[in-house]
């Protein structure tokens, strides 16, 4: 009896056995993930006519902060907060007192010092007269005529005191330095200003406005083509705030001197009327820069996209069924869909639709 017993709960446990690998190995066996289905789209190029941006900074063309010349108290404030002003018109008046005084008394120096050289002139005139007949010493007529040297130089140098006093005079007018624009009084009357260091106020060119730009060195070629072959202002260069396109064209002024080697890119200056005043120095906005060059460009959906980490992706298709997933550089978005510098070809196709569940390598299932 024992020995059956034995038999059957071996063979009972052998099947355990066997059920338990056959199941173990049916789960290790990988599933293969479905396929995803995507609408796939061939990479064509066309001759886009499209503006290229730029982040500009509204500037003046000529600009300077006012700074007394002469240390004193502001008398005087002779214009109104924001107001165009002419060149040579009198915008602040420094009290001039002391200066006034300083010049007084150089005049009544130089008078002293006039009268000395008269009588050293006659002293000398009179030894050389005695000297003619040798009723003099020679040695009193040289002294004679050292002393009228030193009364010449001290006439001279007394003339050259009143011009320095009269130019601290002067300074005691502060006046508009060209044509422009004043802003708001940093100062009112009554202050103490100090000769150099003070800011008065800032005066600016208003007619003409630059805006500055920086572009990235590869295109330096380009904007030096732009620079020479330009005429007047044309569409090529405008501006935009916002959704608001300023109605003036602007020209290209200059290019700076070298590029940053910091940010590879070198700043580029653009100037345009603003005979109706609506540009202000520091506005910020976009230039725009219009692209109709005859080369062809690469233009996608931007939808077919995706975004990783500030970098730019798109599912390309393989000859097995799968995409890879490839880095590409963006240009300039036009409507729906974006230029793509770098990264396509012409003839390649790329996944537009299900791209959310696609990953690299993955088998895709394409529809039409």
């Amino acid at each position: 009896m024992f020995p059956d017993k034995i038999k059957y709960y071996s063979v009972a446990t052998l099947i355990l056995i066997m059920g338990s690998c056959a199941k173990k190995d049916q789960q290790q066996q990988p599933t293969q993930p479905p396929a995803v289905n995507v609408t796939l789209n061939e990479v064509t190029t066309t001759n886009a006519s499209f503006y290229e941006e730029y982040p500009g900074t509204v500037v003046p063309l000529k600009e300077i902060e006012l700074r007394p010349q002469v240390t004193g108290f502001i008398t005087g404030i002779h214009f109104q907060d924001g107001a165009r002003v002419r060149k040579g018109q009198l915008l602040y008046s420094i009290d001039a007192q002391l200066y006034t005084a300083n010049y007084d008394q150089a005049v009544a120096n130089l008078n002293v010092q006039q009268a000395n050289l008269a009588r050293a002139q006659k002293d000398a005139d009179r030894y050389h007269e005695l000297a003619k007949n040798d009723a003099v010493a020679k040695q009193l007529v040289d002294n004679a005529d050292a002393a009228l040297e030193v009364a010449k130089r001290q006439a001279e140098a007394a003339k050259a005191n009143i011009q320095a006093v009269q130019t601290s005079v002067n300074y005691t007018k502060v006046t508009a330095p060209f044509d422009g624009v004043i802003g708001i009084s940093a100062v009112k009357v009554g202050a103490a200003v100090t000769a150099g260091q003070t800011i008065l106020n800032t005066v600016s060119t208003d007619d003409q406005l630059a805006v500055d730009f920086n572009v990235d060195q590869k295109e330096i070629y380009r904007f030096t083509t732009l620079l020479k072959s330009q005429k007047g202002q044309d569409s090529t260069f405008s501006l935009k705030f916002g959704g608001d396109i300023y109605p003036e064209h602007g020209k290209i002024a200059l290019i700076d001197r070298a590029v940053d080697p910091q940010t590879g890119s070198i700043k580029t200056r653009l100037v345009f009327p603003n005979k109706k005043g609506q540009l202000r120095a520091g506005m910020t906005g976009s230039v725009r820069v219009l692209n109709n060059a005859a080369t062809q460009s690469v233009v996608i959906p931007y939808k077919a996209v995706t975004e990783q980490l500030g970098e730019f992706f798109v599912y390309v298709a393989g000859d097995s069924s799968k995409v890879s997933q490839r880095r590409v550089t963006l240009g300039t978005t036009i409507g729906p869909n974006v230029i793509v510098k770098e990264g396509l070809k012409e003839g390649e196709k790329i996944a537009i639709e299900g791209v959310q569940n696609l990953r690299e390598g993955a088998v895709i299932n394409a529809g039409k």
